[in-house]
């Protein structure tokens, strides 16, 4: 059976430090993967944040997600502190991967993952080019 992969690039654009919460476990009294999500969703926005920048604000541009990908590698527990190391990667015409790197207070790798994230127009629904400065200046702290 083929498994995800996702692939980590060398550098880092932000990192975000999020606390597992005890409503982020499942039945298993460890991180979900409904929680995980969420988590990186909060990173994300830090992230975006950092830029000067939001999800309906980047550039002139908004955003969307178009795929999500996750490679779990250990489990999370109530108390851990998580450390995200995101970057931009792939970029194209019309958006870019975020990527993930998900470890534990420990340092123990608990994800990896990557998100690909559009620029849309939420008034004519249709998608957009990824506006020049965004790109420029995702290219510079790279």
């Amino acid at each position: 059976m083929a498994r995800v992969k996702v692939y980590i690039p060398n550098h880092t654009h932000f990192t975000a430090r999020i606390p597992v919460r005890v409503t982020d476990l499942n039945y298993g009294n460890h991180l979900g993967n409904d929680a995980l999500l969420s988590i990186m969703h909060e990173a994300r926005m830090q992230l975006l944040g950092h830029f000067g920048w939001s999800e309906l604000s980047i550039g002139g541009a908004s955003m969307i997600m178009a795929d999500v990908a996750i490679e779990y590698k250990g489990e999370g527990f109530y108390g851990d502190v998580l450390t995200i190391e995101l970057a931009f990667d792939d970029l194209s015409k019309y958006g870019f991967d975020i990527t993930y790197h998900i470890t534990n207070q420990n340092g123990k790798e608990v994800a990896r993952a990557k998100t690909g994230m559009l620029c849309f127009n939420y008034q004519e629904r249709k998608l957009m080019s990824l506006p020049a400065e965004v790109k420029a200046k995702i290219e510079t702290k790279a």
